[in-house]
């Protein structure tokens, strides 16, 4: 029976991962996500429901728009098999539970905050705001956390960032980190706690750094001092980290 839920939760997920597509396509660019319905951003063809079925299209059109021939990026059917991943592991997690549903809610925001902040270099208040909401509501159902936590977290986590943000710029001259960075934080924060908050900073801080360490010797110095890397992909992975593992990491640092 778990088999089944697995299955079906995946399906579920990349349905999903579908919509997350067009929230990563319009929402920074200021389009609706609702209407009109999907057509090919090349020649404004009307995207048929059989060419729509998440993966599955992808594959049988070859990866490419059914009317022009222009190529679709693959990361669509990424989105959808990532989205569909994560769906399955919070039920082999958390099982049916509310626990669930808010989780995916969170895993699903930050998919679409990283791809976003890899394309345009920005977070939109939209998203924030939302997983923000959906995690205080959250604190009022959770038996390890209380709306207190989750307020708690909010503001350390924006808190910290803010703080790393300001003297970077006194200090630099230059903006450093964005305010949807800090937000972002606010809405981790709600569903971490404060110190999931600063787990997800200093490691996606990790990350980022080693990531910029290393495509700076792949590019031989080319793009230094000059290397733009979006912050938000690093938090976003170093928090879906900790949701997943953090009794373990807090174990780990705490001990118990």
């Amino acid at each position: 029976m778990m088999d089944v839920y697995i299955i079906v939760f995946f399906i579920f997920g990349t349905i999903i991962g579908s919509f997350l597509n067009v929230v990563i396509y319009r929402l920074p660019r200021e389009k609706s996500i609702i209407s009109p319905p999907s057509s090919c951003p090349e020649c404004g063809k009307k995207i048929r429901w059989y060419e729509n079925i998440p993966i599955i299209s992808y594959i049988f059109l070859r990866g490419k728009c059914s009317s022009c021939g222009t190529r679709i990026s693959l990361r669509y059917p990424f989105v959808e098999f990532l989205t569909g991943i994560f769906s399955s592991l919070t039920y082999v997690k958390w099982g049916l539970s509310l626990d669930t549903f808010f989780c995916f809610i969170f895993l699903s925001l930050i998919i679409a905050v990283i791809f976003i902040d890899i394309d345009f270099k920005i977070i939109p208040d939209e998203i924030n705001l939302l997983g923000f909401i959906s995690g205080i509501i959250y604190s009022f159902f959770r038996t390890d956390f209380s709306i207190l936590d989750s307020i708690i977290g909010a503001f350390v986590g924006a808190g910290f960032l803010f703080l790393i943000a300001y003297f970077y710029l006194k200090v630099k001259k230059i903006e450093g980190l964005g305010f949807g960075d800090v937000k972002l934080l606010a809405f981790v924060g709600t569903y971490l706690g404060w110190f999931g908050s600063l787990f997800t900073i200093f490691f996606g801080s990790l990350l980022g750094a080693i990531v910029g360490i290393g495509y700076s010797l792949l590019s031989k110095g080319k793009y230094e001092g000059k290397l733009e890397i979006p912050f938000g992909p690093f938090l976003g992975i170093a928090a879906v980290i900790y949701l997943f593992f953090g009794e373990d990491i807090r174990r780990f640092y705490f001990g118990g």
